[in-house]
């Protein structure tokens, strides 16, 4: 049984007539990328405000898509989630009254060029600012796909020599945009820099490539990234969508190489804003053997507001999920707290009342509770005096 999406199919296509061994070949999806409307109308039918979204936004907000993930959108269906990720709208140049430049307070925590350091014991390494695919939803869209170029070694060797000299960290997190869009050696070059650091016990790379562009998971990087490990894999599917037969080959390379893979899903409005949509996802995320971490809530970037949904509707997602999947399938839903103050976890509130020495819980299955013992009360009794 397969329990994936079959790989794209390329006839009636503008690919074709691509040559197999092209379209797996990261390197030329990457320079075939679809950036302009005439390409993106080779592909799609698109509706006016589609056509009106690219020629607004341009100046706003970079717009690129690899051929496999445009494959994986619906050609007519505007409401397809995956299209709604790719594919600009008139949305994007309204300016919400909450909305922030840098929403997560990244420009006054950098203490070295690309390098952000937010909690004591890790940092943020921005090592590029290109990504396979330019998500309409981005946090970092005031800096994301700017200039297209990954930091030069020169501008990088100052992040690394703080990484050196600051024993209190402990864990780098290699980003960007996609820290996979820096080349194998560029990469190799980060994780013996970083590793050459005695106190660094774990990094971890984020990377949308296992759902947009799984061909760049190759057996030469998953070396690089098991010999500098350990390493650990943080990617992004948002939509059962982006489980494909690919997708998961790119996973399984990881793990089989000891390299563990952790999903960090964005909750959007219209794309996987259901109970449905996220235990759909997860459940094929666990079958492919892949942790779902965070369920975040939508930063509020500029020009997003669109994709945010209240806070309640993840709380009810979490709720709606618990006792329906197993625990491995339940994120933590996270909202990152704007002006730079950090990621906080939130849940449903499952405990109903506490009073006079009891816990009272409501659960998938009805209600309970369990004795809440205080410090005083004695917890054992000697049984044979009964």
């Amino acid at each position: 049984m397969n329990r994936f999406y079959s790989n794209p199919e390329l006839s009636n296509t503008p690919w074709a007539h691509v040559a197999p061994e092209l379209w797996v070949d990261w390197g030329w999806q990457i320079k075939n990328r679809i950036t302009d409307i005439s390409a993106l109308a080779q592909t799609f039918e698109l509706t006016k405000d589609e056509s009106d979204g690219l020629e607004k936004t341009k100046n706003l907000f970079r717009f690129s898509v690899c051929p496999y993930y445009a494959l994986l959108a619906d050609k007519r269906d505007t409401n397809c989630p995956i299209r709604k990720q790719i594919i600009p709208s008139t949305q994007e140049t309204i300016l919400g009254e909450q909305d922030q430049s840098d929403p997560l307070g990244e420009e006054m925590l950098e203490v070295a060029p690309n390098l952000i350091h937010r909690y004591p014991d890790r940092v943020l390494l921005l090592a590029t600012d290109r990504c396979p695919v330019y998500c309409r939803f981005c946090t970092r869209r005031r800096i994301v796909g700017r200039l297209e170029q990954q930091a030069t070694r020169s501008l990088l060797q100052q992040a690394l020599d703080y990484i050196k000299r600051t024993k209190e960290i402990r864990e780098v997190l290699i980003s960007g945009g996609d820290a996979l869009m820096n080349g194998d050696q560029q990469l190799k070059y980060l994780m013996q820099e970083i590793r050459s650091a005695a106190h660094i016990d774990v990094i971890r790379v984020a990377t949308r490539m296992p759902a947009t562009c799984p061909m760049r998971i190759t057996p030469a990087l998953v070396e690089i990234l098991r010999d500098y490990g350990p390493t650990y894999i943080m990617t992004h599917f948002n939509h059962e969508k982006e489980c494909t037969e690919a997708a998961a080959r790119s996973i399984k390379l990881l793990l089989d190489a000891g390299i563990q893979v952790m999903n960090q899903s964005v909750l959007l409005q219209g794309i996987n804003d259901s109970v449905e949509a996220i235990e759909n996802l997860n459940r094929k995320l666990v079958f492919m053997r892949a942790i779902p971490y965070y369920l975040h809530q939508c930063d509020l970037a500029e020009g997003i507001s669109h994709f945010r949904t209240p806070l309640q509707t993840g709380i009810d997602i979490i709720d709606g999920l618990r006792g329906r999947v197993s625990g491995l399938m339940i994120p933590k839903l996270c909202v990152d707290v704007p002006g730079g103050l950090g990621k906080v976890t939130v849940q449903p509130d499952w405990m109903t009342e506490r009073s006079n020495g009891i816990a009272k819980f409501r659960t998938f299955r009805g209600s309970g509770q369990y004795p809440d013992i205080r410090p005083a009360d004695p917890i054992h009794a000697d049984m044979t005096k009964h």
